[in-house]
């Protein structure tokens, strides 16, 4: 598995540097910004290998043109969006091999916060963009509510124990509203409790694992009764799917904003 640092940016926003344990080499997630990652390269003595963005939004994006004009360096993103100085195009099926760092990852289409959104799977571990978040997921851009449940089921398909890497620290302001959606679920409960102690120290609650989003996560929890019942008070009717439920959960979050 390759060894991974979090290197905050921007107001809320996580760029991922994975490397070999003890190896020079490093390949960047998500630059929004360049600054961050080119202080880390200097002060740890680094060697940038390749960058993979996962949707077009400008704070995944923006560091790309300065990190590729300083160390020309190739850039996996999303085929169906565009990206500036994308060099290679990637969807569902491709399987990139990062010699330098050893690593394998299976690109996955997972839309909806975005029309092309993908994901990068692989060791145990998603780097999943804006498409999951700790304890939420993202809003809908120019994807749809459908994209979006559909790619959500595909992401809980995976492993219980695979490690969830977002791009955002949002957990505690998602975790309220798993509280206000369930508040008979004491896993949310003690949940925020953690959360709230690692952000008083400072420190990431990114990952999180497929396991407790499925336990804490309400957009991954659409079929239990509570969600439910409480997505279905917020509506003002029944809702005859689990798709429904999540389209209606999806709007009341965005209200709550």
């Amino acid at each position: 598995m390759p060894k991974i640092t979090a290197l905050p940016a921007l107001k809320d926003n996580y760029i991922w540097l994975l490397r070999n344990k003890g190896g020079r080499h490093v390949v960047i997630v998500d630059p929004g910004d360049a600054r961050p990652v080119q202080e880390a390269v200097a002060t740890n003595n680094l060697e940038p290998a390749a960058i993979l963005i996962t949707h077009c939004h400008y704070d995944h994006v923006d560091g790309i043109a300065g990190l590729v004009a300083e160390y020309d360096i190739p850039v996996y993103g999303p085929a169906n969006e565009f990206v500036p100085t994308l060099s290679h195009p990637v969807a569902e099926g491709i399987h990139l091999h990062l010699d330098a760092i050893a690593a394998d990852f299976r690109v996955l289409d997972i839309p909806g916060h975005t029309a092309g959104h993908i994901g990068f799977y692989g060791h145990g571990l998603l780097f999943c963009g804006d498409t999951l978040f700790t304890a939420g997921c993202g809003k809908i851009f120019n994807g749809t509510a459908k994209q979006l449940f559909h790619s959500l089921e595909k992401i809980a398909a995976l492993p219980d124990e695979t490690l969830i890497y977002c791009a955002h620290e949002y957990t505690e302001e998602n975790l309220l509203f798993a509280r206000m959606v369930e508040p008979g679920n004491s896993a949310v409960v003690q949940r925020l409790k953690k959360t709230r102690q690692l952000r008083s120290t400072g420190a990431a609650t990114v990952p999180s694992t497929l396991a407790e989003e499925k336990r804490t996560n309400p957009f991954l929890r659409c079929n239990t009764k509570e969600v439910v019942n409480s997505t279905e008070r917020f509506a003002g009717h029944a809702l005859n799917s689990t798709e429904e439920v999540f389209s209606a959960l999806r709007y009341w979050r965005d209200c709550a904003d």
